[in-house]
């Protein structure tokens, strides 16, 4: 759909997303034809877990979560010295409420989650509660540099309707006072922090050829059409996904919530389409086994719910006989003793900077169960069995180049407000709610 200013509406979402502000909220105003319910007068109903978004999202034909179109990261310095109170606790409560009155709890209204950094909790005497792994970030791989994403807080929004994380965002810094017809409180989140990084993306069928050309570097007439992520594959299958029960802390005072990482990917499209072809690009996305078996038809919707990786051949095995393993064969490896994924994916493309890259966010119970799956992908071990380098041939390591690494705690949502590092009272019960 092209507007009257030739502009294709997708694409001019997109980049309105990308630049924020009031002016960019008000054109998406005029752009997108939606109406959106406002969410409840009370909200005791909303889930314990920031993080339990799945029930409220749509799904595809085969079951497979479909993840929110337009995504906003709030990266987020606490201004005052000492630890915080109760009073500055409310002034951060209250426009996180205003914005949920205003939005209902949907995929095409709003979801959110705060979540803060071991740097935060570094201000309080007390350890972090026990039950609670969160080390700060390191690099996972013995050929990357990043830099470490320190701020204090990070607020995720996501919606599938742009105008909802741009009014959000500009509520929450104290520009909207009536926001989808709901009156905002006086309370700014920016009057306690503020913002350290914005980033910003999109994730959707279609979104990430329809904005290559936003990209430096990016061949626009090689991304397929009805992709979902730039690299031209789908991802999230159910069963590639670890559960939002899974990924759950389930003692302690931070029960209910999850810990999140964060990386800034920045990916090399012009080598993927360029250099490889489509046998390699399924081989090393997948598995050898699916380029050779056309498995795989477009971006992979035909797959249902899961790669089919226990099609695959072992990997050593694949190693040694095709000299090419895949990133999902290798990250599948990551299990637990009941044979579940150990990281819940909610990642997503972006053109922040001018160039192609994917914010690749993660929950999981602890961060080790991210280190754990970022070691399987590395195939350390398959380049020592094998003629497979330590990033040629082994999965997309060659096309991917890690910039930025943090670690942050989501917690329950009663706690969700500039948390202590010792909450007082009784530990949370977990429920386990519908993933």
């Amino acid at each position: 759909m092209t507007d009257e200013r030739g502009i294709p509406r997708r694409e001019f979402l997109k980049s309105a997303v990308a630049i924020g502000g009031a002016a960019a909220f008000s054109a998406c105003l005029g752009r997108e034809e939606v109406d959106v319910s406002t969410g409840p007068d009370d909200l005791s109903s909303y889930p314990q877990r920031q993080h339990a978004w799945n029930e409220v999202l749509p799904r595809d034909d085969h079951g497979n979560v479909i993840a929110p179109h337009h995504r906003v990261l709030l990266y987020l310095n606490y201004r005052r010295d000492g630890q915080p109170n109760e009073d500055v606790r409310d002034q951060v409560e209250t426009p996180l409420r205003g914005i949920e009155h205003a939005y209902e709890r949907s995929g095409d209204g709003l979801l959110l989650t705060v979540s803060y950094s071991p740097a935060y909790f570094d201000r309080f005497d007390e350890s972090l509660s026990e039950g609670v792994d969160l080390p700060d970030p390191e690099a996972l791989a013995p050929f990357e540099d990043p830099e470490f994403d320190t701020p204090d807080a990070v607020v995720h929004l996501a919606s599938n309707t742009a105008q909802v994380v741009l009014g959000a965002e500009e509520a929450l810094k104290g520009n909207k006072s009536t926001l989808n017809g709901v009156d905002q409180p006086d309370a700014a989140l920016t009057d306690v922090f503020s913002i350290a990084d914005r980033r910003t993306g999109f994730i959707g069928d279609g979104l990430p050829a329809k904005n290559a050309g936003d990209a430096e570097g990016v061949p626009a007439d090689k991304v397929p059409e009805d992709a979902p992520l730039f690299m031209g594959f789908k991802s999230g299958f159910k069963k590639n996904q670890a559960s939002e029960d899974r990924v759950t802390i389930q003692s302690g005072p931070f029960a209910g919530g999850t810990t999140q990482h964060i990386s800034k990917l920045r990916l090399n499209l012009n080598q993927w389409y360029n250099q490889d072809d489509r046998w390699q690009r399924e081989a090393k996305m997948f598995c050898p086994y699916h380029a050779e078996n056309d498995v795989i038809e477009e971006a992979g919707d035909n797959l249902g719910t899961s790669s089919k990786i226990d099609d695959c051949q072992p990997t050593d095995e694949t190693a040694r006989e095709m000299g090419v393993v895949g990133h999902s064969q290798k990250s599948a490896r990551a299990r637990d003793d009941d044979d579940s994924p150990l990281i819940l994916r909610r990642d997503f493309d972006s053109t922040d900077d001018g160039a192609a890259s994917l914010h690749f966010l993660a929950l999981q119970r602890q961060i080790t169960d991210f280190v754990d799956t970022r070691e399987a992908m590395n195939g350390t071990d398959v380049t020592e069995q094998s003629a497979v380098g330590q990033r040629n041939n082994n999965g997309i390591l060659q096309y991917i180049r890690t910039e930025r690494r943090g670690n942050f705690l989501v917690p329950p949502r009663s706690l969700r407000a500039l948390p202590p590092a010792q909450p007082a009272g009784d530990a949370q019960e977990v429920t386990h709610e519908s993933s």
